[in-house]
C-alpha cells in the first residue's frame, strides 16, 4: 500500500527523518510524507510517529474536471477490498484551485458513487445500513488532481491520551515533540522549559528520552477495520513496552503560575513521567540556569494569548537577560511576535516558519557555544 503521513507545515523534515529511522524510503511534499507499507506498517507508523497528525492509505489518484467523471472514477475503485457491507463511511471533501470547487457536491457525489458500488458488489437493494465500523474517507482535489484516502488514525495522533487538563491555548503534543526533535538535545543533556504551562514540552522530552511510543496509551481507527488483525498492534505495543528505557533525566519545567504547575504535574503523572521532571513555580526573571551545554525550549505567550503586548515583551527581555547567563546552552523560542529578537536582545542563529494551528509563528533558534 502507498501510505501518507500528514503533519503541520514546517515539520516535514522531522516526520521524514522519523520514518527513515523506522526503516522506510520516503517522498516528501508540503504537509505530507509518502512511504510504502503493509498492515504492520500502518500500525507501526501510528504507534511511533511523534510528529505526524495522521496516517492515511492512498486508495486512488486520478485527474477529474467534471462531476460525471468524478462519479465514474470513484465508482471504479474496488471498494469491497476496503469496506464491508455495513461500513459507516463518512466523506470529507477538499478542493483547492480546481474546476470542481463545490466541496459539498464533491462529498455528495463521492458518497453516492461508493454506495452504488457497494450495493452492486454485495447485491444490496435500498440504503446501506452503515451500522458497522467507521471508515473515514477523504476526497481531496488540488488543481484537478484527485486523491482518495482512507484515514487509519481516527482522532489526530497528537492526542496521546495523557492530557487531563490544560491552560489557555495549549500546545499540541505532536507540535511539542516536533519542536524538540528540531533541536540538538539528547537525553544526557540538561533541559529546561521555563514557560511550561500544562507541561507538554517537558513531558514529550521525557517520553522521547525514555523511548516511550507516543501512541502506546491510545486506540486507532484501523483497529476496528475487519481486515486488520488486532494481534499486529498488540505485538507492536508489547515490543515497545519492552524497549522503554529507565534512565535518569535532568529536566526542569517551570512557570510563574502555580495552578499551571499543578496541572502539569497531573498530566506528567498520567504520562508516566512525573518522577522524570522537576517542576518549579518560578518567574522567568528569577530562573537560575545551572550546568553546561543544555537546551532551553520555550513557548511563551503570543498570538491569541497576547492580551498585553507590553507584558509579553517584558518577558522576552527577561528571557534575553537570564538566558545570556548560560552561553553554552542552546535556546529555542516559539512566538508569533515578529519583533521578538528586538526585545530578546539578540539575533537568532536560525529561524523556521511554523504554523501553530492557524497562527503563523517563528521558531527562533540560538545555538550555544560549546566548551
Amino acid at each position: 500500500m502507498k501510505l501518507i503521513a500528514t503533519m503541520a507545515s514546517g515539520f516535514e523534515s522531522v516526520t521524514k527523518k522519523e520514518l527513515q529511522d523506522l526503516g522506510y524510503e520516503v517522498q516528501t511534499e508540503n504537509g505530507k510524507v509518502y512511504f510504502d507499507g503493509e498492515y504492520e506498517d500502518i500500525a507501526k507508523a501510528n504507534l511511533w510517529l511523534r510528529s505526524a497528525d495522521r496516517i492515511k492509505i492512498l486508495i486512488s489518484e486520478f485527474e477529474s474536471k467534471s462531476f460525471e467523471d468524478l462519479f465514474d472514477q470513484i465508482y471504479a475503485i474496488p471498494w469491497d477490498n476496503w469496506l464491508p457491507l455495513n461500513a459507516a463511511f463518512p466523506i470529507k471533501a477538499r478542493s483547492v484551485k480546481s474546476q470542481l470547487h463545490s466541496e459539498r457536491d464533491i462529498q455528495i457525489i463521492s458518497k453516492k458513487a461508493i454506495a452504488n458500488k457497494l450495493s452492486d458488489v454485495y447485491s444490496r437493494r435500498g440504503r446501506l445500513p452503515e451500522s458497522g465500523s467507521t471508515f473515514s474517507i477523504e476526497v481531496r482535489i488540488v488543481k484537478d488532481q484527485v486523491q482518495v484516502t482512507l484515514d487509519t488514525a481516527g482522532e489526530s495522533l497528537y492526542k496521546r491520551g495523557y492530557r487531563t487538563d490544560h491552560g489557555e491555548a495549549p500546545l499540541k503534543e505532536n507540535f511539542a515533540a516536533s519542536m524538540i526533535l528540531l533541536t540538538n538535545w539528547s537525553p544526557d543533556m540538561p533541559f529546561i522549559d521555563p514557560t511550561t504551562g500544562s507541561g507538554t514540552i517537558a513531558i514529550e522530552a521525557a517520553r522521547i528520552a525514555k523511548n516511550v511510543a507516543p501512541g502506546i496509551d491510545r486506540h486507532f481507527l484501523f483497529e476496528n477495520f475487519d481486515w486488520f488483525d488486532p494481534k499486529i498492534l498488540d505485538n507492536l505495543k508489547a515490543e515497545a513496552k519492552e524497549n522503554e528505557k529507565n534512565i535518569e533525566l535532568n529536566i526542569l519545567a517551570s512557570d510563574i503560575d502555580g495552578s499551571m504547575i499543578d496541572i502539569a504535574k497531573l498530566n506528567a503523572h498520567k504520562a508516566g513521567t512525573l518522577h522524570d521532571i522537576t517542576f518549579k513555580q518560578v518567574a522567568v526573571k528569577d530562573l537560575k540556569i545551572e550546568g553546561e551545554n543544555g537546551v532551553i525550549i520555550s513557548n511563551p505567550p503570543y498570538g491569541q494569548r497576547m492580551k498585553d503586548l507590553e507584558t509579553v515583551r517584558r518577558i522576552y527581555e527577561e528571557m534575553g537577560t537570564v538566558f545570556a547567563t548560560a552561553p553554552t546552552w542552546s535556546k529555542y523560542i516559539l512566538t508569533s511576535d515578529e519583533e521578538f529578537e528586538k526585545y530578546y536582545g539578540e539575533k537568532a542563529t536560525k529561524k523556521r516558519k511554523l504554523y501553530n494551528g492557524r497562527i503563523k509563528t517563528e521558531y527562533f533558534q540560538f545555538w550555544g557555544k560549546r566548551n
